[in-house]
């Protein structure tokens, strides 16, 4: 029997559409690959596939390949915890904050940034809305992160600035944002593409429109090739799977210094031969981020 592999780029009811070098089609999930216990979706956006063709019978998914990356939470159950795949094999983490309007919320993207590194994706963080604060207010915001690996553009979409270079950095890419409510996603991507935030934001509004619509995930194609996918109602996507003495391998800064503190069990938060906190006193660990990691490691994570 023909098959056919391609990219699964929208998901909704349990109907699947697939791009292969054919052009896209429509397909179900075999039924054998339903059976048996799981722990997490089958198959989500961005899975690759192969789809069987049948004269006269609907395409069929015959095989889900083995994912190399995720982007995913988990979700309680009565049954336990449920690993909900949000995008299957994703290049890299987009995630938008605004300079202004709304208050940047960095906490939260240092939450997102644990994510990223814990989920093995490579991050990049867009400052938006450039245009609203001067250039020092910027740089105290968001010039910090570069010095700790992390790539950081800063845009407006009201000026043009930096629109090419975040082009440049989804192209050929499968890419996930994320990000608060308001900071300017869908006119920053109808500045790279014109519709594209607008196609996008559809799709959001739809899938948050009550508990019982219908949840539809789709990777929007890019003219230059690849695709975004956007993450609705997921603003506020929660750290799992970390232990709290863990933690502090998540923040790069930190993790340089704990071999320095005088305690193997050291929390980082109030023992005397700390060398995380004499570097936060020293101006070598950035005030917000400490505060970030403190927040997290005591359970308060309200920004």
């Amino acid at each position: 029997m023909p098959t056919l592999r391609g990219r699964v780029i929208r998901s909704r009811s349990g109907f699947f559409t697939v791009a292969t070098p054919e052009g896209e089609l429509t397909a179900h999930l075999r039924g054998r690959l339903k059976q048996g216990a799981r722990t997490g979706d089958l198959i989500a956006v961005g899975d690759w596939v192969d789809v069987a063709l049948n004269p006269g019978d609907a395409p069929m998914i015959e095989r889900v390949e083995e994912r190399r990356s995720k982007f995913a939470r988990m979700a309680p159950t009565a049954r336990g915890e449920y690993e909900q795949i949000i995008v299957a094999n994703p290049d890299q983490a987009v995630f938008v904050f605004a300079c202004a309007d709304p208050a940047p919320k960095t906490r939260m993207l240092d939450r997102f940034l644990i994510i990223a590194e814990q989920q093995g994706l490579p991050p990049l963080v867009v400052a938006n809305k450039t245009d609203l604060v001067n250039e020092p207010e910027v740089q105290a915001l968001f010039g910090h992160y570069p010095a700790l690996g992390y790539r950081v553009l800063f845009t407006s979409a009201k000026t043009g600035r930096g629109v090419d270079e975040l082009r440049a950095a989804l192209t050929d890419k499968v890419s996930v944002l994320a990000g608060p409510s308001g900071v300017g996603k869908s006119s920053l991507l109808n500045a790279v593409q014109p519709g594209l935030g607008l196609a996008v934001n559809a799709v959001s509004a739809a899938t948050g429109k009550g508990r019982h619509t219908t949840t539809v995930r789709e990777l929007f194609p890019l003219a230059g090739g690849g695709y975004v996918a956007d993450t609705p109602g997921l603003k506020a996507l929660a750290l799992w799977d970390i232990e709290p003495e863990e933690l502090d391998g998540y923040f790069p800064e930190i993790a340089l210094r704990v071999a320095e503190c005088q305690w193997s069990n050291c929390t980082h938060i109030e023992e005397d031969g700390c060398a995380v906190r004499a570097a936060v006193q020293a101006g070598s660990i950035h005030p917000a981020r400490y505060e970030s990691y403190v927040r997290i490691r005591v359970g308060d994570e309200e920004e």
